[in-house]
């Protein structure tokens, strides 16, 4: 019987031995699970990291890449533009070495026509002579300036030479003095064109023309009518009409 009991107890003891060593080995199984858990959070949010990281760099590659096509279509476009400026500066270069021809030949040109100008002063109808020949003065003297452009030099002499071709178009009176020295007397002018030019006294006693042919001043009162007409048509107070005034004779061409 004691023998019998004691293997009973031994049959009882035994599974709370069993039993102990169950839960030891049930506490190492879920701490392991817990282990391999937080491994396993770890490792995702490492892969988090590196995902987000991977997006970020992703981002900055696209960026880049976008801005590298940007800073590429700039620098073709600044490459135009610089092309386009060295054609330009080519050809105010090519403008420039023009220009220098250009003066060249225009320095003698202008030269040329000033020294025309002059002569055509003097030979034609004697009419405000001194302001048409201070005018070719000061342009001549103009010339020298070097404050003064080629284009202003020319501008102003082809006015001159319009001033001088509406003379030969327009009716004008005025006063001035007539010959030179201590003979010279005021008197008052008539141009009517370049056709003729007649004066009168300022007490009108006296009325004479300009003789192209001979190079001096008639005196002819016969024309006293027409100048009094040609006055009122010059000062705008009567409408132009007919007007007889002296006319050279034509000349024929000599061979």
């Amino acid at each position: 019987m004691k023998r019998a009991v004691f293997m009973a107890c031994a049959l009882v003891s035994l599974p709370i031995g069993a039993r102990g060593e169950g839960t030891v080995g049930l506490d190492r199984v879920v701490e392991g699970q817990m282990d391999i858990d937080e491994a396993s959070r770890a490792s995702q949010q490492r892969v988090n990291e590196l995902d987000d990281d991977t997006n970020a760099l992703l981002s900055e590659y696209r960026r880049a890449v976008a801005d590298a096509e940007s800073f590429t279509a700039y620098a073709d476009q600044l490459s135009l533009q610089v092309q386009s400026q060295n054609d330009e500066m080519a050809s105010m270069d090519r403008q420039l070495a023009e220009v220098d021809e250009t003066s060249r030949e225009v320095g003698p040109l202008m030269a040329r026509m000033l020294d025309t100008l002059d002569q055509f002063v003097a030979l034609d109808v004697p009419f405000l002579l001194d302001e048409r020949r201070v005018r070719v003065k000061r342009l001549k003297e103009m010339m020298g300036r070097a404050d003064v452009t080629i284009s202003e030099k020319y501008r102003r002499i082809i006015e001159a030479y319009q001033v001088e071709m509406d003379y030969g178009r327009t009716v004008e009176a005025f006063e001035a003095k007539q010959g030179d020295g201590p003979d010279a007397r005021t008197v008052q002018f008539l141009r009517i064109g370049r056709v003729g030019l007649l004066y009168q006294t300022l007490d009108e006693k006296e009325t004479g023309f300009w003789d192209v042919t001979s190079g001096s001043w008639v005196v002819d009162d016969s024309y006293a009518g027409s100048f009094k007409e040609g006055l009122a048509v010059a000062r705008k107070t009567r409408a132009p009409e007919l007007l007889v005034i002296p006319v050279p004779a034509a000349t024929g061409a000599q061979s």
